[in-house]
C-alpha cells in the first residue's frame, strides 16, 4: 500500500498495469479535475475513486487483460442445482434490496429520457414491469424488499414523477433513488479537465457503472440500509427485465457466506459481445473481463464461447457489511480495473477535442472480494433490450406478460431478429413501421433489409429475410411469411 489522501492509502497498482517508461502523474492536471469535481459537488468517495484511475491512465495503464494471464471459468455452480428451503429463502429476500442501474437515456435508440421510460409492451414501461415485479415478490414472501434506482441528473426527475403513480413502492425510512457520480472529461493530449464552452455540460461524463459503490458511500445510502437491517443488495441493469427479485437466489447466496456473487449464463454462438468471468493465474482470483479490456488481436479468444462458455449478465449480489467494512480498510477506493475509453468531447461532432473517459464495470469487483463467486442461472434471467431487434421480441408473442410483471417464454428458443438500422435503429421510425408486433412463436430467424412497413397480424414462419426493394415496401395485413 502507498500513502494516500488524507492519511489514507491507494490501493496497490500491480505491475502488469504500469509502463514504466511513463512520467509521475500530472500533479496539475489531476490537482485541476480534482477542484472541478469539488466545486460540482461530487461526494469525496468519487474524488478519490477518480484520482486512482487518474494516476493509472498517467502511469501507462489500458487497462487490457492478455489471454495468457487468464484461464477460463468452465465450472461454475448451477442454478439449477442448488438446495435452498423455503425458509432460507424467505430469511434472504427479508433482508434483501434491489438495487436498479437507471442512468441511461436510451440515445442509441433515440430516446432523450430515462431509456426505461420506454414502453415495452400492453402500455407497461420497464419502470411499470419492476415496480409489479418487486410488489409482487414482497406479497410472494412477506418481505420489505425496497426497490431502489441509481439515477442521474438526467433521469432522476422523469423517473420519479413516474413512479408516483406509485405509493406503496417506497419503504418507510428509505428514498427510492440515489444519484450516480459525475467525472472530468480529459483532454487526450495531456489529461487536463477539457474546457467546452459551448455546451458546458459535454465537459462531463458518468464514471461507468463501477460507479456503483462509492455512489452507495458517498450518498449514505450504504450506511441507510445497514441501519435498516438489510444485509443484501441485488444488482441489475434497468433494462434487463429477467433480473426479478429472486429469493432461491437470495437464500443461496446468503447460504453461501460470499462477500459476492455474479449471475452467469451459457453463452451461444449470438453471445459475443459481452464480458465473461475468467481465472486469473497468477492467484486463482475470478475477475471479469469486458471487450474493452481485450487486445484487438485477441477477440477471437474472447468471442470463443467453447473457450469461454459463460458470460456475465450484469446481474450480481454483494454482501451490504461487507462492502462498507471492504471500503472503509480502502479509503473509499475499491480499486477496480481502469477502462480508458478515448472519445471526442462532443459525440456528435468527431472534430471537437479528442478526450479520454476513465470509466469502472461494477461486475469487475469480483476480483476485489476474496472468496467471491458466480453461479450460471437461466436465460430467463437475462433479457435487455439494447435496440430495437431485442424490443421487437419482447413485444411479440415469444413472451407473455404475467400478472406479477415478468415475461415468461412461449417457446425453447427465441429468433434471431435482424432489423435495418437505417430504417429500424431509433423507436420512432421502428414503432412507425412495426406498429403491431408480428407473431414469431413458429419462426427461427427474422431479418429485414431496406424499408419495410408490416400490417396487423402479421405472421413469420421459420427462416424469413425481407429484401431491400429500394423503396418502402408493405406488408398487408394478416401476411404469412415464410410459407
Amino acid at each position: 500500500m502507498r500513502p494516500g489522501p488524507a492519511g489514507g492509502f491507494w490501493p496497490r497498482i500491480s505491475a502488469e498495469h504500469i509502463d514504466e517508461g511513463k512520467t509521475a502523474v500530472s500533479e496539475a492536471g489531476l490537482t485541476a479535475a480534482r477542484q472541478k469535481m469539488t466545486d460540482a459537488g461530487v461526494a469525496a468517495p468519487a474524488i478519490e475513486v477518480f484520482s486512482r484511475f487518474y494516476e493509472l491512465l498517467e502511469s501507462g495503464a489500458t487497462g487490457v487483460i492478455r489471454e495468457d494471464s487468464i484461464e477460463p471459468l468452465l465450472a461454475p455452480p448451477m442454478l439449477e442445482d442448488v438446495e435452498v428451503s423455503e425458509s432460507e429463502a424467505r430469511h434472504a429476500i427479508g433482508r434483501t434490496v434491489i438495487i436498479k442501474l437507471n442512468g441511461g437515456l436510451g440515445t442509441s435508440m433515440g430516446l432523450d429520457k430515462a431509456k426505461t421510460l420506454l414502453e415495452v409492451r400492453d402500455g407497461m414501461n420497464f419502470l411499470d414491469l419492476i415496480a409489479r415485479q418487486v410488489m409482487s415478490a414482497r406479497d410472494e414472501y412477506g418481505a420489505r424488499l425496497p426497490l431502489l434506482l441509481m439515477n442521474s441528473f438526467r433521469t432522476e426527475d422523469d423517473t420519479l414523477k413516474h413512479l408516483a403513480q406509485y405509493p406503496d413502492l417506497p419503504v418507510e425510512g428509505l428514498p427510492l433513488s440515489f444519484m450516480q457520480n459525475q467525472e472530468p472529461k480529459l483532454r487526450a493530449d495531456d489529461l487536463t479537465p477539457v474546457e467546452w464552452p459551448a455546451d458546458p455540460s459535454l465537459e462531463w461524463c458518468p464514471p461507468g457503472h463501477g460507479d456503483l459503490y462509492p455512489a452507495l458511500e458517498g450518498s449514505g445510502m450504504l450506511d441507510k440500509l445497514l441501519e435498516h437491517g438489510f444485509r443484501y443488495a441485488c444488482v441489475s441493469n434497468g433494462d434487463n427485465l429477467g433480473a426479478a427479485p429472486d429469493a432461491r437466489i437470495a437464500g443461496w447466496f446468503a447460504k453461501s457466506g460470499a462477500p459476492y456473487a455474479a449471475e452467469l449464463c451459457r453463452r451461444t454462438i449470438n453471445d459475443k459481445k459481452g464480458g465473461h468471468l475468467a481465472v486469473r493465474k497468477a492467484d486463482g482470483q475470478l475477475i471479469l473481463r469486458d471487450t474493452a479490456q481485450t487486445a484487438p488481436e485477441e477477440m477471437d479468444y474472447f468471442t470463443d464461447e467453447h473457450r469461454h462458455p459463460f458470460f456475465h449478465t450484469n446481474n450480481l449480489w454483494f454482501d451490504l457489511q461487507q462492502l462498507r467494512d471492504t471500503l472503509t480498510e480502502r479509503n473509499s477506493v475499491l480499486g477496480l480495473p481502469l477502462i480508458r475509453n478515448e472519445k471526442t468531447v462532443d459525440p456528435s461532432d468527431s472534430e471537437s477535442t479528442p478526450v479520454i473517459q476513465v470509466e469502472s464495470a461494477m461486475g469487475a469487483a469480483i476480483e476485489v472480494f476474496e472468496g467471491a463467486t458466480a453461479i450460471c442461472v437461466g436465460r430467463d434471467r437475462f433479457l435487455p433490450v439494447k435496440t430495437t431487434n431485442e424490443l421487437l421480441l419482447l413485444r411479440s408473442d415469444v413472451y407473455e406478460l404475467t400478472d406479477e410483471g415478468r415475461l415468461a417464454a412461449t417457446t425453447e428458443n427465441s429468433p434471431e431478429i435482424s432489423l435495418d438500422s437505417k430504417f429500424f435503429k431509433k423507436v420512432d421510425k421502428f414503432a412507425a413501421r412495426i406498429p403491431h408486433a408480428p407473431s414469431l412463436r413458429e419462426a427461427t430467424s427474422f431479418k429485414v433489409n431496406g424499408d419495410w412497413t408490416l400490417g396487423a397480424g402479421v405472421r413469420v414462419v421459420g427462416a424469413v429475410e425481407l429484401e431491400d426493394r429500394g423503396e418502402a415496401s408493405l406488408v398487408v395485413d394478416g401476411t404469412v411469411l415464410g410459407e
